[in-house]
């Protein structure tokens, strides 16, 4: 049994060097994925070849629902039934200033490519479905069309009280 001891003591010692391996693996891994997106500037110059449209965003809605609501949200906030799982969170689709920020290739890049936590659609939806869904993404960060704005209610003879 004495020769029992110093090999089990070395086993112990193996799995434990092991096990902060995988650890340090996995700490280096996640810092990795939680950086900067960096899209090629190719990607960054492509447009998209649809135009928007009430009927081509109206098409792409069910898909949205189905592979971008639970984490998206429903209006593209960022706030889905899911959103809370996922470090880095969801990208909030209404910022405005943020979505101005970035291109239609960008986003359309992000979208085909994906990167941890949000998976790659390249080969899960079509090039148009990606590009009729950029154009969705990008509804979300408009003011909605039914709040009258400072012209048209002067058009009406009407006001808009001011904060």
């Amino acid at each position: 049994m004495a020769t029992g001891a110093p090999q089990n003591l070395k086993a112990r010692k193996f799995l434990f060097a092991l096990l902060l391996i995988v650890i340090a693996v996995a700490v280096i891994y996640t810092i990795l994925q939680n950086r900067p997106w960096t899209v090629p500037e190719e990607a960054k110059q492509r447009k998209n070849p649809l135009t928007s449209s009430d009927a081509i965003r109206q098409s792409i809605r069910p898909l949205y629902n189905d592979k971008c609501a639970s984490c998206h949200g429903n209006s593209g906030k960022g706030d889905g039934h899911d959103a809370t799982l996922y470090d880095p969170a969801p990208t909030n689709f209404a910022d405005a200033k943020r979505m101005s920020a970035v291109t239609d290739g960008e986003l359309f890049f992000k979208l085909s490519e994906g990167r941890k936590p949000m998976p790659s659609f390249k080969k899960r939806l079509t090039e148009d479905q990606r590009w009729r869904l950029i154009l969705l993404l990008r509804s979300f960060a408009e003011p909605p069309s039914d709040v009258p704005d400072a012209k048209s209610s002067a058009a009406l003879g009407t006001s808009i009280p001011q904060p």
